[in-house]
């Protein structure tokens, strides 16, 4: 399962560019057109998929990806259904896919439990925000132990003791945060970007992608220079929420989508 991941950013960087990681709220609109906006992203050109577990209080998030989670958990959306609709994933695409979480969800599921079913489902890697490096090694351990990655987030403000203890955890890449605060499109990127991209790959020694608030292809292209990765999730999110259950949804997602990967291209 490590290896989609790795894989993937091989394929990237050999054609030039930075991976295209897009992500979604598993559910929003419904957890049965979840699997078709997948492949919807793949055919666009996304190189690694996000899904987002729906959860009733995402402090990370902005408004737009929590109005979001609000829809898929009212249209029944838990973690055993994401699990469920990766399984579906998995029966048409090998596109690696990261679980984007929150602890409770897990816990109230059973690490142990959840760790096996994610990657018996063909979970590649899981990434739970409000879990610090200094709390996140049983996490960790247990995930490590059915071959899942957990991927560490950095911010702006991480020091560098922070980072380094980061290495120890990293294995496909670490997700750095563009700036601080929530999720949300935004119109200017923070200053400083390059310069602090280039000290968390030197010190957590793996790839880095960088999201948070990445909206636009202009934005994508940006990053993608210096990144190893890049994530944009609140503009797809937002365009998922204007479509609704439309016949349109599919093809409009992966229109905006492909616009998007093929900003990821560095010259």
């Amino acid at each position: 399962m490590r290896r989609r991941i790795r894989d993937a950013f091989v394929r990237a960087s050999r054609k030039g560019r930075a991976a295209f990681v897009p992500f979604l709220t598993a559910g929003d609109p419904s957890l049965e057109r979840t699997p078709a906006l997948v492949a919807a992203l793949e055919r666009a050109g996304a190189d690694i998929v996000e899904l987002g577990v729906p959860f009733s209080d995402p402090i990370a998030d902005g408004p737009v990806i929590q109005r979001a989670s609000e829809r898929a958990l009212a249209a029944g959306a838990t973690l055993g259904t994401v699990l469920q609709v990766v399984r579906e994933i998995r029966f048409r695409s090998e596109i690696p896919l990261v679980l984007f979480s929150y602890f409770n969800p897990i816990h109230r599921y059973g690490l142990a439990r959840f760790a096996v079913d994610a990657a018996a489902a063909g979970v590649d890697a899981v990434l739970v925000t409000d879990a610090p490096v200094e709390e996140a090694r049983p996490l960790w351990e247990t995930l490590s132990s059915v071959g899942v990655d957990l991927i560490p987030l950095v911010a702006p403000t991480s020091t560098r003791r922070r980072i380094k203890a980061v290495k120890a955890l990293a294995g496909a890449f670490v997700y750095f945060v563009a700036r601080t605060g929530v999720t949300g499109m935004r119109e200017v990127l923070e200053g400083g970007l390059g310069e602090q991209v280039r000290l968390v790959r030197r010190l957590a020694g793996t790839r880095v992608v960088v999201g948070f608030g990445i909206s636009n292809p202009e934005q994508v292209h940006a990053v993608a220079r210096l990144a190893d990765g890049v994530v944009v999730g609140s503009a797809l999110v937002a365009r998922i929420a204007e479509l609704g259950n439309t016949p349109e949804l599919e093809g409009e997602i992966e229109g905006f989508a492909r616009s998007l990967a093929a900003a990821t291209v560095r010259r």
